[in-house]
């Protein structure tokens, strides 16, 4: 019997040594890329490429160098490391990666029917202590279909209460929430009271509204809400800081959502408030200027309306209605396309987003190309999508551009990287070469030589 085991227990090991074996081929023959979805990280030289820096001038001819994550030399005339893997650039443009700062991405892959694949949002009104990064899922299929479009970087926002929670910036590349975080807790997320006359949907009869009289109120009972919330937790974060410098006075009762939101009360960290008419963004700016809070203004389809106003309270905003029809019956077809022109000629700063939740955000490019034909310059339209962003998100220290020192997100693209024809030939997120594979990529490669049934 003791044979008959060890005979067994040998078959089995030559039986995985075998297999350890193939897959090793696999792996040689497949490429280093092929062996990690994350990437694969090293030093890199793009060379004879045009340079879009978008801070700066466009480069023609040049090179960039990645090492250790970063973008350590730009220029015509560059050096390159001994060892670096050589990309030819010729007839390629480089630039940074995009940026959407509107998104709810890893936090909702199916919306309809599988609730076990949707955490956008918490129950409850008030969910300051809900933070955004806990519940992304970092291997959501929506994260390859994005970045193979050339974005590599998102605030993933909570959403559906009053208080919806606390943001987070994230890489659209790792393992791990923790290997995403670029800021784990950026935001606190308000949905900004708004005047509606939609009270709801009755099945069997249709839409139930209320009159405009009624709607004011309700906005204004709601907005008596959200400032009670916002000065509790600046008294609970006075009597916090007084008991830090004096323990004879009595500690506060722990207070879990009244502790995340005194950073964003008293000033330190920002709040996205999501309001789209001008009546609503101007609640924001003065609701901002009562509570002294730093204000940025998601959704803005009527911003243009109220640009001086933001210019002047320097609130910037995210634009994410250039798809929407417009909210009036006899807008004109055009009005949100042209809306970050209107944005940009007033001064405000602003980024286009598609405010979706993952499976669209990959449309980035495109409607910021639509902007662009729509009034919106190309630097602007450009810069709405890389620079503007990484500064409304105060992350331009480090993305964004195409500087010495900063992080290497970077696109290489085939033509103008705005429009739909264009395609993405190479990308590193944090340093790292992505493979351009997503569940659409498979697909097409599963099904490009299928024959119709005779």
């Amino acid at each position: 019997m003791k044979q008959i085991i060890k005979s067994k227990i040998g078959s089995i090991l030559t039986l995985a040594f075998a297999v350890v074996c193939v897959a090793g081929t696999v792996f040689a023959q497949n490429g280093p890329a092929d062996q990690n979805k994350t990437g694969v990280g090293g030093t890199f030289a793009i060379t004879n490429a045009n340079i879009y820096t978008v801070s700066g001038e466009m480069i023609k001819g040049g090179t960039v160098v990645i090492s250790g994550g970063k973008i350590t030399a730009v220029g015509a005339r560059v050096s390159i490391p001994r060892g670096a893997v050589r990309v030819n650039g010729s007839g390629l443009n480089v630039y940074p990666g995009m940026i959407d700062a509107g998104t709810n991405m890893g936090l909702l892959e199916i919306g309809n029917g599988v609730a076990g694949t949707v955490d956008a949002g918490e129950t409850g009104n008030i969910n300051p202590n809900a933070k955004a990064i806990l519940g992304i899922n970092p291997h959501t299929s929506h994260i390859n279909v994005t970045r193979v479009n050339g974005i590599t970087t998102v605030q993933s926002m909570p959403s559906g209460s009053l208080v919806a929670g606390q943001s987070a910036i994230i890489d659209l590349n790792g393992a791990t929430q923790s290997a995403m975080a670029v800021e784990r807790q950026f935001a606190l997320v308000v949905n900004f009271p708004q005047i509606s006359t939609f009270a709801g949907f009755t099945p069997g009869v249709g839409p139930r509204f209320i009159d405009f009289k009624q709607a004011v109120k309700r906005r204004d009972n709601r907005l008596k809400d959200l400032k009670k919330v916002f000065e509790a937790a600046k008294r609970y974060g006075k009597v916090r800081q007084a008991n830090a410098k004096d323990n004879s006075l009595p500690a506060p009762e722990t207070d879990l959502k009244m502790g995340a939101m005194v950073p964003y009360v008293n000033g330190e960290k920002p709040i996205v408030f999501i309001a789209q008419r001008a009546r609503d963004i101007h609640g924001v700016l003065k609701f901002a200027e009562e509570m002294k809070v730093k204000a940025i203004i998601n959704g803005g389809m009527e911003a243009w309306k109220v640009a001086d106003d933001l210019k002047k309270a320097s609130v910037p905003v995210i634009y994410n209605r250039i798809h929407n029809n417009p909210s009036n019956e006899d807008d004109p077809y055009d009005l949100n396309f042209e809306g970050p022109a209107k944005l940009a000629k007033a001064g405000v700063l602003f980024s286009i987003s598609t405010g979706n939740n993952g499976a669209s955000v990959r449309e980035l490019p495109y409607q910021a190309g639509l902007a662009s034909a729509f009034g919106l310059s190309k630097e602007d339209a450009l810069k709405s999508v890389t620079l503007y962003p990484a500064r409304i998100l105060g992350i331009d220290d480090r993305v964004g551009s195409i500087e010495v020192g900063k992080v290497a997100n970077i696109v290489v693209a085939d033509g103008d990287m705005l429009e739909a024809m264009t395609n993405i030939k190479h990308m590193w997120i944090g340093g790292r070469k992505i493979p351009l594979t997503s569940r659409h990529t498979e697909f097409f490669e599963a099904f490009k030589d299928r024959k119709l049934a005779q």
